[in-house]
């Protein structure tokens, strides 16, 4: 076991906290943690170590909401469906006519994890006004916990519309159901509050190197189990049609490693590199050298190629994709719940792929002539025993136990460097920066910014000669030299071995964000995003066909004879939010 702990973090007592130690010797003890309702800040909140420790206990208790943060955002849109094994409940999440007792739309566990932000933030300001810690401490502390409500937040008002907004600890979360002490406020007013209260966060960095919460224990580092602050933004900023803004809180994460003196971090950090053609040591869809033609040479291991984004340890070039993700380890709580809920051997196999999204998948083509996208069927999904089944979530499952343990080894996607670019991509699209939205979804800046045919003195070409945020140096040439920090970026449908997607149409924008939209389909199928992302275009075109159509479509492909009643339900955009049903 790698431990860097010092005997004063490692052994930390939350009291009142947690009712339980939290023993910072393996990093599932780290998350596992439960977190009350109720804290006492005289006992808990003593120095920084107990503060790290409320933060670790919010963490665990956000794990909660893995399970239902990726129902709610891919059952309720057109990739992902009901099997023969789902319960009425997912049914009813799929077909968009939810009951009052169903379990996946109670907002309660959403509010639990607010209830305690709140409480750590309060006894923040409290230890910082009697210098239990640093100004420092207390900034990255705050804005961790404040981004992370303001993360549960979003969700709510995605799936609920509605919804109050509340900051202050409460006596009892049964207070939340009392409209009279907290109205419901419309969803673009909490959009407004969460971008106010966000930005005005003081840090907004990755924890600092050397902080007490960032260490080494059993293999992993803990830096990327944190919220991104900057994508968070990015996003809010997104959602409220402030694209340069956006676009500038992205941009700062793909600029993560520009000034470094190491060229592996400097050219490959959330870049969406090339792929590795002879070592395949790489994140890319490709063959095996000199076999490209042979569809059985595809690279699909969970230590190579694109498939081992979802498989492979969180090693360096893990690190190159991956912004936000939270594990889950062997017979620790808390528990992995995607075994359970997909896999057709080991669970009970309560989802699968539409044959929307198959469909979408066979009707790319790769650059080799092969009429499928290999991110579908090779990657995304697998056909066991004649049935779909969807894999992401299962790789790091199918690796050999050792003992007697059985291997539930997981993670919870949260942030990727593909969904960055993709989201950038939809921000600089809406701010008019049409050609490095499209080079981002396809071949990348130095493609797109090369002329025909392409000179030996790339001086003055494959860079966009733009301020920030749309500014990209990705010059590659010899004579005279040059390796721009983004030469090696090659584009999100560049790296998945498929043909570009065209421009069509004379509405350039909307033909790119239509591209954008199908590519976060094609890449982030069943990673949480599917629903928010087409709630949000719809809501920003104001075109609740295009949402409608898509959940319909899925229905149609699969028989449900309710597809055109739930059209015509989903083309009232208040029939979009479940019901706030407290339970």
């Amino acid at each position: 076991m790698i431990t860097t702990i010092s005997t004063k973090t490692k052994k930390i007592t939350v009291l009142g906290l947690a009712a339980l130690t939290l023993s910072l010797g393996s990093c599932s003890d780290y998350l596992d943690v439960e977190p009350q309702d109720k804290l006492s800040g005289e006992q808990v909140y003593r120095n920084v170590y107990d503060a790290d420790a409320a933060v670790i206990g919010i963490y665990g208790k956000f794990m909660a909401l893995a399970e239902k943060d990726v129902i709610l955002n891919e059952m309720r849109a057109d990739l992902m469906t009901t099997t023969r094994n789902s319960s009425p409940y997912l049914k009813e999440i799929s077909e968009h006519n939810v009951s009052a007792d169903n379990p996946y739309a109670n907002p309660k566990e959403f509010f639990v994890v607010i209830q305690n932000c709140n409480d750590a933030l309060k006894n923040f300001d409290i230890m910082l006004s009697q210098k239990k810690f640093t100004q420092s401490e207390y900034n990255q502390r705050y804005a961790d916990i404040g981004s992370i409500r303001s993360w549960v937040y979003l969700q709510l008002g995605i799936h609920y519309g509605n919804v109050p907004y509340i900051t202050e600890p409460i006596e009892t979360l049964e207070d939340v159901k009392d409209v009279s002490k907290h109205p419901r406020i419309p969803f673009n007013q909490l959009l407004d509050k969460l971008v106010s209260f966000t930005e005005a966060l003081t840090y907004k960095a990755p924890y600092a190197t050397g902080s007490s919460l960032v260490i080494d224990v059993d293999g992993y580092n803990t830096a990327k189990f944190f919220i991104n602050k900057e994508c968070l933004l990015g996003d809010l900023q997104l959602w409220k049609g402030n694209y340069q803004e956006a676009a500038k809180h992205y941009k700062t994460v793909m600029e993560t490693s520009s000034n470094s003196g190491n060229d592996s971090d400097r050219f490959d950090m959330y870049r969406i590199k090339w792929a590795e053609v002879s070592t395949h040591e790489d994140l890319a869809v490709y063959y095996l050298r000199n076999s490209e033609q042979d569809a059985t040479t595809l690279i699909n291991s969970n230590t190579q190629g694109w498939r081992s984004i979802f498989g492979r340890d969180r090693d360096r070039l893990w690190n190159t994709e991956w912004i936000w993700s939270l594990p889950f380890e062997n017979n620790f709580a808390p528990k992995n719940p995607f075994i359970a809920f997909f896999s057709k051997q080991k669970g009970q196999y309560l989802a699968q792929p539409s044959k929307s999204a198959i469909s979408l998948w066979k009707n790319q083509t790769q650059v080799n002539g092969i009429p499928y996208d290999a991110r579908g069927e090779k990657f995304s999904y697998n056909v066991i025993g004649g049935d779909p089944v969807i894999m992401k979530y299962l790789y790091p499952s199918e690796a050999l136990a050792t003992g007697l343990v059985e291997n539930t080894k997981g993670q919870w996607f949260l942030y990727r460097a593909a969904k960055l670019h993709l989201r950038y991509a939809e921000a600089a699209n809406r701010d008019n920066k049409y050609k490095i939205a499209d080079a981002i979804i396809n071949g990348g800046i130095r493609a797109a910014y090369t002329p025909d045919p392409a000179p030996t003195d790339v001086t003055n070409v494959q860079q966009t000669k733009l301020a920030f945020p749309y500014d990209f140096d990705a010059r590659n040439g010899d004579f005279p030299y040059y390796r721009g920090n983004w030469h090696r970026g090659t584009g999100v449908r560049g790296r998945a071995y498929v043909t570009r997607a065209n421009v069509v149409g004379k509405d350039s924008l909307t033909a790119i964000e239509n591209n954008i939209i199908d590519e976060d389909a094609l890449e982030l199928a069943y990673e949480g995003n599917r629903w928010e992302d087409l709630v949000r275009v719809a809501l920003r075109r104001n075109n609740p066909a295009f949402l409608a159509d898509k959940v319909a479509a899925k229905l149609k492909a699969e028989g449900n004879p309710k597809a055109e009643e739930v059209r015509a339900k989903l083309m009232n955009v208040n029939n979009w939010y479940l019901p706030f049903n407290w339970q």
